[in-house]
């Protein structure tokens, strides 16, 4: 009986998971339990987990959150051998970690800060002091942002978050419903604190197979409709401003040739090679093309290679020259970085 009640409300949960938010105060209705759940077993206060996924996801509606369920903004890492998006964050088409469910992001969230030496001071601080731990977070540099700890610690008191690092797993719906008694009246909600009540059994569709075959004809459409798609794809392209002085670039929808490209912005082919440094024609989904010359310097004083990284992908996303960029780190052309290496952008590595 406890097996089944623990099974039916987790599908609940899953189904009240599933659905969209649109504000910070149905983000917390949502997302509150998973903060509370961590604390009791990473001893980081629940206030500052929901405050920084309220934060990092703009109230659960960024990219990251809606597409990939990171709701902390985490990046691949060299460690990471799970699913993967690419985002623009610091630098074009950077690799983010993607998850089955947002309970995993806020899992890997604790486990991010409780096994990094930098936040290690964190876990001396009382537990129940958002203030201390707004301010220890921006000072081992969580974020660049010099407000950082500030707003933290403003979200967590427009919404009085800091109740929630008083609560406990068991306790924390009800501690929700305290805080948005309108949410008596949503049978999804209540049916976390009353399953036999909202429940109902729901019968296992059945799935009839049918056999077809695919005639001549319909395999033919099917290509013609493949290349409509594909063509329609790439007419959607977009020039975007790069964050190192704003150069032009465009990122790859499907993988097409430097012709098109060529033609459809109106530049010579050998510039387009020439600026990108491009060893043949063809180009592929997510490649990063400039629509003029780099810069000699990067817009970070360093990056850290991700596993499978060559120059070239580091020159691209960075929009630094890739003559350049083997310059100021010592390497020889051709040359591939280690995962983790430090690569410079801007001084020329020291040397040892």
């Amino acid at each position: 009986m406890k097996r089944l009640f623990t099974l039916l409300s987790l599908l609940v949960l899953s189904k009240f998971s599933a659905q969209n938010w649109a504000t910070e105060d149905q983000y917390i209705q949502k997302f509150a339990r998973y903060a509370v759940e961590e604390m009791e077993k990473y001893k980081i206060p629940a206030s500052i987990t929901l405050a920084q996924g309220l934060l990092e996801t703009g109230g659960g509606q960024s990219r990251l959150a809606l597409e990939g369920k990171n709701h902390f903004g985490i990046k691949c890492k060299e460690d990471w051998t799970g699913k993967t998006m690419k985002h623009t964050d610091d630098a074009p088409n950077e690799c983010f970690r993607v998850y089955d469910d947002p309970r995993q992001s806020y899992q890997d969230h604790s486990i991010f800060l409780s096994t990094r030496k930098y936040y290690a001071n964190l876990f001396n601080l009382d537990m129940k002091d958002y203030r201390a731990w707004a301010n220890g977070l921006k000072k081992a540099g969580y974020a660049t942002n010099p407000r950082y700890a500030s707003i933290l610690i403003g979200k967590i008191e427009k919404y009085k978050l800091y109740e929630f690092d008083n609560t406990s797993s068991r306790e924390v719906m009800y501690a929700v419903l305290k805080m948005y008694p309108g949410l008596k009246d949503d049978r999804a909600f209540m049916a976390q604190l009353e399953p036999e009540k909202y429940t109902k059994k729901v019968k296992t569709p059945v799935t009839v197979e049918v056999p077809y075959k695919q005639t001549s004809y319909a395999q033919q459409q099917k290509r013609v409709e493949r290349i409509k798609s594909k063509a329609e794809i790439l007419n959607t392209i977009l020039i975007k401003s790069h964050p190192n002085d704003g150069l032009k670039y465009i990122i790859i929808p499907e993988d097409t040739n430097i012709q098109y490209i060529a033609k459809k912005f109106k530049i010579s082919e050998s510039k387009l090679i020439k600026w990108n440094e491009l060893e043949n024609d063809m180009l592929q989904k997510n490649d990063i093309v400039f629509l003029e010359s780099k810069n000699s310097d990067g817009n970070t004083p360093t990056y850290k290679a991700e596993s499978g990284e060559d120059m070239h992908d580091i020159a691209q996303k960075f929009g630094i020259k890739l003559n350049k960029l083997y310059a100021k780190n010592r390497m020889d052309e051709g040359q591939k970085p280690a995962a983790g290496q430090l690569i410079y952008l801007i001084d020329k590595k020291p040397r040892n």
